[in-house]
């Protein structure tokens, strides 16, 4: 299994998630404690992957209760109910995720790092598991003093 990124690259994946999130759906997050983790979810859960190509490789995943990727949903299509994750509510929920790698990769070259982003990939269910070869690092993103959503980083840097 390879290492998990290093610490002082993460803020870039933190600081895009935090001021895109707010940004489309005016809620505020606090991040709660990062830690190594496994990919396990009982409750029905909403999930989306993408994929980190160039100086780092790997896979960001953006996992949130199916009640709270309704609420993103509707607050993305200005207060639309959204009673099901139907196509359109999911493309949303995908286009959230892309402005948040996208604002990630713009934040990396910056700093001299280059990387690109492949698109989305959603998976809606109950007791998933997923296996990476990166160590991923999950970080709790809180609304409310409550894990709203988590931020999965399974990324490695290139040597």
């Amino acid at each position: 299994m390879k290492k998990a990124l290093d610490v002082n690259n993460i803020n870039p994946f933190l600081q895009s998630t935090i001021s895109i999130f707010e940004s489309v759906t005016q809620l505020k997050l606090t991040v709660g404690k990062p830690s190594l983790a496994e990919f396990e979810f009982g409750s029905p859960v909403y999930t989306i992957t993408v994929g980190v190509v160039g100086q780092m490789k790997g896979q960001a995943v953006l996992a949130m209760e199916v009640a709270n990727a309704k609420e993103i949903a509707s607050k993305m299509m200005f207060g639309m109910p959204v009673a099901d994750l139907d196509e359109m509510a999911c493309s949303a929920l995908n286009e959230l995720s892309n402005m948040i790698m996208g604002n990630t990769a713009t934040i990396f070259s910056t700093q001299g790092k280059i990387i690109d982003i492949t698109p989305p990939i959603a998976m809606i269910g109950s007791d998933l598991k997923m296996k990476s070869d990166i160590s991923p690092i999950a970080v709790p993103l809180m609304l409310d003093g409550k894990e709203y959503l988590k931020l999965y980083i399974c990324v490695y840097e290139e040597d």
